[in-house]
């Protein structure tokens, strides 16, 4: 899926009429903000235990108290109310609802619960993702992700989570960005678990991949209704389009970065391309009868993550590194496994505090060409977009981000420009809600749109989260006069 960047004119966004029934919301991950990280009976996820690693996480942070999510829900909430959110994106933990991947843990599920009933009261959809990253480390001492039996564990953690849930929770995404949670702490070791093992990435892939479908069959068995992933998809672009090096490093990105998750989902196979490349790593034989079967199970929406999309090179270049390096101090290595050739050269563009370009257009071309090319692509949302920039509390006590809100603003003019193009988009939801624990950097990077205080854990909404307030009340203004018409 190799794309070539173009400008296309958009309306900015509090011009613009959208579509009925658009969702506006935010995102968080239980890891990243809840805290009480050994609290409510909760135990290791890999994250803790990875986090006590030298070297892996930026100045020796930890998740143990994160921005004390766990303790300060009611109060988030209310600010997600004045906000003016129609969504909520959060995730179960499953070292909180299985500790130790044994049973499930009633005070665990309890907070959930709680949570669920504290949105709903405040008339905010939850949209509830069953695993951001945290798997038991007592799973990962068995394996991890490698090991097939990983993926029925997760049916037993889906089914607690639903039982207690699914009363009053529609939509359900199984994964978060299976890339980061197989790649990146398989392959690269910049995740957790740590592990840079291209055969066990591969695994880790194929097994994320039949624990979704296996999710996906169960749950819809027992009345699920809106059923889902979110994968984080980037635009591969050739920096020579004439140039075969070039081209063939572009296809290779596209592979690893998106093709083997989309194919798989949505069209019932890996693409060829991929068997062969990652064939010397074992893909096929992780591979069993009916397992595509079960990972092709229809789903009701996709979730796309994107931050950036990507200059792809086969040629060297130090320019720049593919943003993946994270902060850790000690030894990481490539998470194009089989194409650690690829480079990443720069376009002149502005760059985020993560060393990201700034590129919305790509989000709207991305947009656009997924619906090009899967014939059945269920509707689509945004279900993370953000940036992270290096904030300043003003004398006047506010956090005048200006690069934040122009980002923020800029990618919600281009998904309204890739629904004028036919795009299926229905929903939009910012990363994030609050600053937290960036993993590997940890509390170095602040995405949030409310800032936090780490050493009081205030809370204060920044321009960028009063702008989008702007922005959800714009529409909504729109949208009843339009009915009201």
């Amino acid at each position: 899926m190799p794309f070539e960047a173009t400008n296309h004119p958009a309306t900015p966004p509090f011009n613009r009429v959208w579509p009925e029934g658009f969702l506006w919301g935010s995102a968080t991950a239980a890891a990243q903000v809840e805290g009480a990280s050994h609290e409510g009976g909760k135990e290791d996820s890999v994250w803790d235990a990875f986090a006590r690693v030298p070297g892996a996480i930026a100045n020796g942070e930890t998740l143990k108290d994160a921005v004390q999510h766990y303790h300060r829900m009611p109060q988030d909430v209310r600010i997600m109310k004045e906000l003016g959110l129609d969504s909520y994106r959060f995730s179960t933990s499953w070292s909180r609802v299985r500790p130790g991947g044994r049973t499930a843990n009633a005070e665990g599920l309890d907070f959930y619960s709680r949570l669920v009933d504290e949105l709903l009261d405040a008339g905010i959809l939850p949209w509830l993702t069953l695993y951001h990253w945290d798997l038991p480390q007592a799973l990962e001492e068995k394996g991890g992700w490698a090991n097939r039996d990983t993926a029925y564990r997760f049916v037993d953690y889906a089914n607690d989570v639903y039982s207690a849930l699914g009363d009053r929770v529609q939509h359900w995404t199984t994964f978060n960005e299976p890339f980061c949670s197989s790649l990146l702490g398989y392959a690269a070791g910049v995740h957790a678990p740590g592990r840079q093992e291209p055969e066990a990435a591969v695994a880790a892939i194929h097994h994320q991949h039949l624990a979704h479908g296996l999710v996906v069959n169960e749950l819809r068995s027992r009345g699920a209704q809106q059923l889902g992933i979110t994968l984080n998809l980037s635009n591969s672009i050739p920096r020579d389009s004439s140039d075969p090096v070039d081209l063939d490093a572009a296809r290779r990105f596209d592979s690893l970065q998106n093709r083997i998750f989309l194919d798989p989902i949505l069209r019932g196979a890996y693409p060829e391309d991929t068997l062969s490349d990652l064939e010397q790593f074992g893909i096929r034989d992780v591979i069993k009868p009916g397992d595509l079967d079960i990972i092709g199970a229809s789903i009701d929406f996709l979730g796309v993550n994107h931050y950036h999309d990507d200059l792809i090179s086969g040629h060297p270049t130090a320019e720049h590194g593919d943003g993946h390096s994270g902060g850790a101090t000690r030894p990481t290595s490539s998470c194009w496994i089989g194409s650690d050739d690829i480079s990443f050269p720069s376009r002149g563009l502005p760059r985020t505090a993560m060393d990201w370009e700034v590129n919305p257009d790509g989000l709207r071309k991305l947009l656009v060409r997924l619906g090009e090319e899967y014939p059945t692509l269920p509707p689509l949302y945004i279900t993370e977009n953000g940036a992270a920039y290096d904030d300043v509390v003003s004398p006047d006590g506010a956090v005048h981000d200006v690069e934040r809100t122009q980002f923020v603003l800029d990618h919600i003019t281009a998904v309204g420009a890739a629904l004028d193009q036919g795009a299926d988009v229905r929903g939009y939801f910012v990363w994030s809600l609050l600053d937290n624990f960036e993993w590997s950097w940890g509390y170095g990077k602040r995405f949030g749109v409310v800032r936090v205080d780490y050493d009081t854990f205030e809370r204060t909404v920044k321009d960028s989260g009063l702008a989008y307030s702007r922005v959800i009340a714009s529409a909504k203004a729109s949208a009843a006069a339009t009915v009201n018409a």
